[in-house]
């Protein structure tokens, strides 16, 4: 039997069809495989992420299937799509759970449809590892809830430093979503080291979800004479924020988060965000002999370069594949426990060691918009 990789359920044709394998030996094809799910959004507002996360979790389960598998058996990925909508995240994991017996979850890339994810993860005993899941609260929800990238507090303080260190910049305005818990505690993040650093926090100002028109907003952040805005958001407010801020005269840099890490951005806001700058976990510019040779495989792949979101859902796959192999089993209490023994795990995106409260400890990485392409500036480590 050849594992699928996605669901029945998919909608759209641009989705990847379901992958034919090739797997090393009669054998591997006659054991029962090893079941995985993964909840995305491949289609809605945040397609995208969910998109291009899927790519690295394919890639890495290709991988391990051409090696022979994971204990002799072969893996299936199950993939739903949430359809980047609040409540549908529980509904298909709780089918991927239930119907599908799953034993191990991948995904959101967000923080909001992960945390409707975990309680049922959490209830049922299935390890879930987030890719991207940024929010603190995220893995309070239970023993058996992971992530395999950096959370808030450090984004919010990794962009403070850079915008008082590099920048240079003294009086900052903060642009947030009341909609999104992640955007509400990277403005809080930012806020205190940057006022801890001297800075002057001159202005706050807030949006809503699906909000469209931010003149007023930047009317007066324009009228408090800042010399550069955060907005902690995804890359659909951002870029349109970007257009109206440079229609109404604010030439300051902009400063984003991971949420803004799209081609959609450039896509919307086009020579808007021309300049502007974002936190991220990884860049296929780093030339560390891993990133170089990850790069490569997810190109031949793909027929495009590898960015944070799908080195991420590479690596959320690799840290399950090997706690499967150290648990000798994928029962999911004794896979639990495999998982949170993780140390020095060599990631795309880093050494992945997971501390008690299963968050890693990672670098990031600041990048910026320059000729229609994400570009390297600098690490920033904890």
């Amino acid at each position: 039997m050849f594992p699928r990789s996605l669901s029945r359920q998919l909608r759209p044709a641009f989705i990847i069809t379901a992958l034919a394998l090739t797997l090393p030996s009669n054998q591997a094809i006659a054991q029962e495989p090893i079941r995985i799910g993964e909840f995305a959004s491949l289609t809605g507002k945040e397609a995208t992420y969910g998109q291009t996360a899927h790519k690295g979790t394919i890639l890495a389960i290709e991988e391990a299937n051409a090696a022979g598998g994971v204990l002799g058996r072969p893996l299936e990925l199950l993939t739903e799509d949430d359809q980047s909508k609040a409540g549908e995240s529980a509904t298909v994991v709780k089918k991927l759970i239930s119907r599908d017996k799953v034993v191990a979850m991948l995904g959101e890339i967000t923080s909001g449809r992960t945390l409707e994810a975990a309680p049922i993860c959490q209830n049922a005993k299935i390890p879930l590892i987030s890719p991207g899941a940024t929010a603190p609260e995220v893995t309070t929800k239970g023993n058996y809830v992971f992530r395999v990238c950096f959370i808030d507090p450090f984004q919010g303080t990794v962009m403070a430093k850079f915008a008082a260190d590099t920048l240079k910049l003294k009086r900052v305005a903060v642009l947030s979503s009341v909609s999104s818990a992640q955007s509400v505690g990277l403005a809080k993040f930012f806020r205190e080291r940057f006022t801890a650093d001297g800075g002057t926090l001159v202005l706050e100002q807030k949006y809503g979800d699906g909000d469209k028109d931010f003149r007023a907003q930047l009317t007066a952040i324009r009228a408090a004479g800042v010399d550069g805005i955060f907005v902690p958001g995804y890359y659909a407010e951002a870029a349109l924020i970007a257009k109206q801020a440079r229609d109404l005269g604010l030439t300051v840099p902009l400063l984003g988060v991971d949420g803004w890490e799209s081609s959609e951005l450039v896509s919307i806001g086009g020579a808007a965000v021309e300049g502007a700058y974002l936190s991220t976990h990884y860049s296929p510019e780093n030339k560390s002999p891993a990133v170089v040779a990850f790069n490569e495989r997810y190109r031949r792949r793909w027929g495009t370069d590898s960015n944070a979101l799908s080195a991420l859902g590479y690596d959320s796959a690799l840290v399950l594949l090997d706690a499967i192999r150290r648990a000798g089993t994928t029962d999911g209490p004794a896979l639990r426990v495999a998982l949170a023994a993780t140390k020095d795990f060599p990631g795309a995106t880093g050494s992945i060691t997971f501390d008690a409260q299963r968050n890693p400890t990672k670098s990031a990485v600041v990048l910026t918009v320059k000729d229609g392409r994400f570009v390297f500036v600098q690490d920033v480590h904890p």
